[in-house]
């Protein structure tokens, strides 16, 4: 399956996306900031990343962005995944560049759905 690169600076968050997506056959990668995973999307080019908008240094808007406006980077989609569910950040984060943007508590059926939609499965 895909390979996903899980950009969340909590730690139980990662452990639930991870757990959903590898139930999926999914790889995954993980990074705690917005700086290790830009750095990390870069060298391992992963199929998509979900990232999540409040971390601490590079933030997740940030982090779409350098990875949307990157030649290298700009053809992996990146869905943004965060607690963060006003229009507002709906509108900027689509913006910067992402796919698509969901709202935590995320809902494995929409995950899955929504993995397949950006990468056209």
């Amino acid at each position: 399956m895909a390979r996903i690169l899980v950009v969340d600076d909590s730690p139980t968050e990662l452990y639930k996306l991870t757990g959903m997506l590898e139930k999926h056959g999914h790889e995954v990668l993980k990074a705690e900031n917005g700086a290790d995973g830009v750095a990390l999307c870069r060298q391992e080019k992963p199929d998509a990343v979900l990232m999540d908008i409040v971390m601490p240094g590079l933030n997740g808007f940030q982090a779409t962005r350098q990875l949307t406006k990157d030649s290298e980077t700009a053809h992996i989609p990146v869905i943004i995944v965060t607690t963060k569910d006003q229009e507002t950040d709906k509108v900027w984060g689509k913006r910067q560049g992402a796919r698509d943007y969901l709202t935590k508590p995320v809902e494995e059926a929409t995950l899955i759905s929504t993995l397949k939609s950006v990468l056209g499965s």
